[in-house]
């Protein structure tokens, strides 16, 4: 096949991953603000109620993930990306009926384990990545896919919001909870479908793992395997340390603006749609020519530098109008996950994308199941204190301390020697 030819299949194969995304993290992204008033209408109103079942999902969903992202990353490299993304987004689309329709919270909960025991959308589609662009552009092409998951989580929430307000509230009553979630499967169903038809499969068979290794399939096997890959470790330790710092504002956000600004849920989701907006604007438009010029650890150290920034600026904002005011500089952030996917992915061959993605993975999970408990109970001891201690930021300085940590380890490991990407599969 000539070149021409090459480079068309694989920018081919791109968009359909990438619309495969995006339509997925929209779907994900609809049922954010309304999840948490089901389970609310579930348990008979009661607020501090429902906080406790709503982290325990949280909770749960994170340790389904830390166990099953590797089986599903060493499972992509076995029998390829496309069959797992199919199951990923058929796990999430079950998901969503079952809370569409769940009669009760065990119903509910059921559907939250399977969604966690199949969420390997974004991670497998990663991987699928790294297969179809050269190592020089896979930070570009990261960014993109960064910016699909921003874009989901800015329109989704609007839409969500939108089906199950009062103006659907109306005509559907009670139902118009469910109906973003039937949105949302339906959504899922139709990206089903567009990969079962469209999506190719990148990961051809002799560049596969011969045989799947249940030793490595589970979460300390997947510690193993970036111990094993000594160069992967710190990086891997970078990213971890982004995603327990990037937990904190999902924690509490909500209730620490209400508490310190005194916002509704309104000027809420207008802070964050600003936010989204920033995310995806540098993500689709600012990362390929930075990383062009200052390279992928570059954008890693200016990626672990906004983040610190920003939440220290988030931290010290006396009121709402300095807080917007430091989402430009949060917004560099979105710079550490292109950079770091494409320093990680240099690191191993083809056969060993997904393993590395499900290593990814476990420790999101780890962070996820951590993150809200740190955090959450951090801010809940700062608020009663408040009187003798003034520090309703002190969560979020944690996290600015988190992400300083996370520079001072990517100044050293960010340029670690890159090894021949030729490691024979087991």
């Amino acid at each position: 096949m000539t070149e021409p030819s090459i480079v068309t299949r694989r920018k081919a194969a791109f968009r359909f991953v990438y619309a495969c995304a995006l339509m997925n993290a929209v779907s994900f992204g609809i049922m954010i603000p309304v999840l948490p008033n089901l389970i609310k209408h579930l348990v008979g109103g009661d607020t501090a109620t429902a906080s406790t079942w709503n982290v325990l999902f949280a909770v749960t969903w994170g340790v389904m993930q830390l166990f099953f992202g590797p089986i599903l990353g060493m499972l992509s490299d076995r029998i390829g990306r496309r069959p797992v993304l199919l199951i990923s987004l058929a796990g999430l689309a079950i998901d969503f009926l079952f809370m569409a329709f769940a009669p009760n919270l065990a119903w509910l909960f059921v559907g939250r384990v399977i969604n966690g025991m199949t969420a390997a959308s974004f991670s497998t589609a990663n991987a699928y990545v790294a297969d179809v662009t050269e190592p020089q552009d896979r930070a570009k092409a990261f960014g993109w896919m960064g910016s699909a998951f921003s874009f989901g989580f800015l329109v989704g929430p609007v839409f969500g919001g939108f089906l199950a307000g009062e103006v659907m509230h109306g005509y559907l009553g009670d139902f118009a909870l469910r109906l973003p979630f039937l949105v949302a499967a339906g959504l899922t169903a139709i990206n089903w479908v567009y990969g079962l038809v469209v999506l190719p499969e990148s990961l051809p068979v002799e560049r596969r793992m011969t045989k799947f290794n249940w030793a490595r399939a589970n979460p300390l096997g997947s510690l193993r395997f970036l111990r094993a890959h000594g160069e992967l470790l710190g990086l891997a330790t970078v990213g971890f340390l982004f995603q327990l710092a990037h937990t904190v504002l999902p924690s509490i956000f909500v209730l620490y603006a209400g508490y310190r600004y005194h916002w509704g849920s309104d000027m809420v989701g207008l802070t964050m749609m600003l936010t989204g907006v920033l995310g995806v604007i540098v993500q689709s438009l600012f990362v390929g020519p930075v990383v062009a010029r200052i390279g992928e650890r570059g954008a890693l150290l200016l990626g672990t530098l906004g983040g610190m920034a920003g939440f220290t600026l988030y931290g010290l904002a006396p009121n709402g109008w300095a807080y917007v005011a430091s989402a430009p500089v949060f917004a560099l952030m979105s710079f550490l996950q292109p950079g770091l996917q494409g320093l990680m992915t240099r690191r191993v061959g083809a056969q060993e994308q997904g393993q590395l993605q499900g290593a990814n993975q476990s420790l999101q999970g780890i962070a996820s199941v951590t993150g809200p408990l740190v955090f959450g109970l951090t801010f809940a001891w700062a608020v009663r204190h408040d009187a003798v201690l003034h520090a309703p930021g002190l969560p979020i300085f944690i996290a600015a301390g988190l992400m300083g940590c996370a520079f001072l380890l990517a100044v050293r490991v960010g340029h670690a020697r890159v090894k021949a990407a030729s490691v024979a599969a087991e």
